[in-house]
């Protein structure tokens, strides 16, 4: 397939997203429309978009090149998304729908006083713009490498291209919009990736009945590690973490609560988050399937594979498997990583407008006004990012974008746990310091363990990281006999 093919592909696809955010932002463009959508968004429109959102260009190249390293063991990470998701649902949900939350930050104001709120948007704002610019860097590069190098057209101005095309069809009425726009991405999503095994396996010359009897049989389908405690994929360590990786990175995010709380009530909140949750195993289950088909493929033909396993699916779909999975690949990355990078620049627009400019206590006209030099300057943010980490990255990005996630979530999983389950009130002007502090102390300890013990922590660091900050706003607290929230 020609560059100037996968261009045009590209060019429709967004033309169809402008359309969407047209029509659906046609009437309302106010700041209520923009930040909660007007809380009418239908719970099954909300919960298929928010797979998209949380799947990314990131699962689409990184979690099948996974399999050749560590067999399908990332399976045990999403076993402990699920219960997560249910605590989100059953913990999280109802506080943020009791107290009419525009940002979840703002419990934190309630419970213990603004520099803690703003400590808290901060870290936040500092998580997902690091995250979310990675995912965002993933795609551009394939798009770089398939179209825009032989074009001779700079990285930077590629970059610039994406982002714009993202404000675009995101800046009239933000989440609004993206409810919608990302219902369509998680569908081509999804329909790209099975369409992807179902070409794959012709290929490998698989019956229907031989499908699942070749991939449960294959010397690389493993998903438990029940014996090796030192391994980042043991189960307890990869269970674990993923319960707290998907409360920190969605019951404890802006970006996936703000579509929640777009939704009618707290019982569609709810109906969304479980039928996410049980949707989000067999995907990643697939993308697992689809990497290991890849290295049953390149056994096969005599493929070298590439070093850097978030190379091993663009080698394959742009350069052996022909023009339909190019196309199919095309639509799925892009359709993956934009419906992730729309809601999070709409929700760092929400939480830098709302928690750090206050634009609620603004007559209207200066509250959009704000909102949109915000939306502005975080998609140039989304640019800088990029290019820094074109500049830095050297490992796979899903490991980076966890690794992050465990140093500047964790203090979030942490004053969020302290105002949840204690009756304590702490000592506000000291928060910023102990959550700028427990990062700090992850970080040495690692350096620690690493050389004493030989023994590096993986995604566990997360669970550290708030148990620390817990522990210091704990020391530093008395105690409060009401506490309402």
């Amino acid at each position: 397939m020609s560059g100037f093919s996968i261009l045009l592909i590209i060019v429709v696809y967004f033309s169809i997203l402008w359309l969407i955010s047209y029509i659906v932002g046609k009437k309302n463009t106010d700041n209520n429309a923009f930040f909660l959508g007007n809380k009418q968004s239908p719970w099954w429109v909300v919960a298929i978009g928010m797979v998209g959102s949380s799947i990314s260009g990131v699962s689409f190249v990184s979690v099948p090149g996974m399999v050749g390293k560590i067999d399908f063991t990332y399976m045990q990470t999403v076993f402990g998304f699920f219960i997560g998701y249910l605590i989100i649902a059953n913990v999280l949900l109802p506080l943020y729908y009791k107290m009419n939350l525009t940002s979840i930050y703002t419990y934190l104001e309630k419970r213990f006083g603004k520099y803690s709120y703003k400590t808290g948007a901060s870290f936040f704002l500092l998580s997902r713009i690091i995250g979310s610019g990675v995912r965002l860097y993933l795609v551009t590069m394939i798009l770089q490498h398939l179209i825009f190098d032989a074009w001779h057209i700079p990285f930077v101005v590629t970059a610039l291209t994406a982002v714009f095309m993202i404000w675009l069809y995101t800046h009239r009425s933000g989440i609004k919009t993206i409810v919608w726009t990302d219902t369509l991405q998680t569908i081509c999503l999804i329909s790209a990736l099975v369409l992807m095994v179902f070409q794959i396996s012709k290929q490998l010359n698989f019956t229907t009945s031989e499908f699942f009897q070749h991939i449960f049989k294959y010397e690389h389908s493993r998903i438990f590690v029940f014996d090796d405690w030192h391994s980042k994929q043991n189960f307890f360590k990869q269970f674990f973490s993923g319960i707290f990786i998907a409360i920190v990175m969605t019951g404890l995010d802006q970006d996936m609560m703000q579509k929640n709380l777009t939704c009618r009530n707290l019982r569609d909140a709810k109906k969304n988050m479980y039928w996410y949750g049980i949707t989000f195993v067999p995907l990643n289950l697939l993308f697992l399937m689809l990497g290991a088909m890849l290295l049953m493929l390149a056994t096969k033909n005599n493929i070298a594979l590439p070093v850097t396993t978030d190379e091993i699916l663009p080698l394959f779909a742009t350069k052996f498997l022909g023009p339909v999975v190019t196309f199919l690949f095309v639509i799925g990355i892009i359709a993956a990583t934009f419906a992730s990078s729309d809601s999070a620049l709409a929700s760092m627009t929400t939480s830098f407008s709302v928690d750090i400019l206050g634009v609620q206590h603004d007559e209207p006209k200066v509250a959009v006004r704000k909102r949109k030099l915000t939306h502005i300057g975080m998609s140039v943010l989304f640019v800088v990012i990029m290019l820094i980490f074109k500049v830095l990255n050297n490992k796979s990005i899903i490991d980076a974008i966890y690794t992050i996630v465990s140093y500047t979530y964790g203090p979030l999983l942490g004053m969020f746990a302290f105002g949840l389950f204690t009756k304590r009130q702490v000592r506000d002007k000291v928060v910023p310091l102990v959550a700028v502090s427990s990062p700090l102390i992850c970080y040495g300890l690692n350096i620690l363990s690493t050389r004493v013990f030989n023994y590096a922590l993986g995604y566990e660091l997360l669970i550290v990281n708030g148990l620390i900050t817990f522990c210091g706003m704990y020391l530093l607290s008395l105690k409060l006999r009401n506490v309402n929230l």
